[in-house]
């Protein structure tokens, strides 16, 4: 902790969907938050919500597909609060492109470098101060993609969201002797931005049968809240109304 007695968490695709409510609820129990995304606005406007709601936040703007940035985003947490004792990689992201009849290697590529490489980039970037502490949590945001291969997300999510899963093991087989965990947490439907980039968008009926926003932020807090000699070390969680068990035209593509 803090010399103020509170944890660190560092969340990024922050400004939006999950991140944003990730951060919300870690913000509400007690957390210092740092949100990361790209649009310094988009996050702006989060940590403004928290800040009035009593909690703590800061905005810290970034690309995870840059290594280097991620290790310099990570060194002004540690600089600033000594400590990260949480990171929630959540950013990610899909392209409307995405079955083999279309896809593009141009998406592939953008897949690839945000939903697996840059999960890597700061992971990495955490590990040395994490290690330091003998203590820090993980939770990688995979997806219901990324334990069962559906043909809806397309071949590049798919794999990606996979890779985080493995990684995830991986990271937990070598660091739990420097008491360190990681959670995959894969979630099923969420009703967020990202839908709007699905080749058939989902209907607002349809949405409001999905996981939401609020619904993620609270496992993630749980998630947090474990304590250190807990590891989860996967959860995968959907919404009642599963349309990938339910055959309707809209999700068949």
């Amino acid at each position: 902790m803090t010399k103020s007695g509170k944890r660190v968490a560092w969340v990024t695709g922050g400004g939006s969907g999950i991140g944003e409510a990730g951060a919300e609820a870690l913000a509400a129990d007690g957390w210092i938050v740092v949100v990361s995304g790209r649009r310094q606005s988009a996050l702006d406007t989060v940590v403004a919500k928290i800040t009035a709601a009593g909690g703590a936040a800061e905005a810290l703007a970034l690309d995870v597909s840059d290594a280097a940035e991620a290790q310099k985003a990570a060194d002004k947490i540690v600089a600033k609060h000594g400590r990260i004792d949480l990171l929630v990689n959540n950013a990610g992201i899909n392209v409307p492109k995405r079955s083999w009849k279309d896809m593009e290697l141009e998406g592939w590529d953008k897949l690839v470098q945000v939903n697996l490489n840059g999960v890597l980039y700061c992971m990495r970037a955490v590990l040395p101060t994490m290690r330091k502490q003998q203590d820090g949590s993980i939770i990688n945001v995979s997806s219901w993609a990324g334990r069962h291969v559906s043909k809806m997300p397309g071949p590049a999510y798919t794999t990606t969201k996979h890779a985080v899963l493995a990684l995830t093991h991986s990271f937990n087989m070598d660091e739990c002797v420097n008491g360190l965990r990681a959670c995959c947490l894969m979630p099923g439907e969420v009703a967020t931005p990202i839908l709007k980039l699905r080749p058939v968008v989902p209907s607002e009926a349809e949405q409001a049968k999905m996981l939401q926003p609020e619904d993620l932020g609270r496992t993630i807090a749980f998630i947090a809240s474990m304590p250190p000699r807990v590891c989860i070390n996967e959860l995968l969680i959907s919404p009642t109304h599963n349309r990938g068990f339910i055959q309707t035209p809209n999700n068949r593509d």
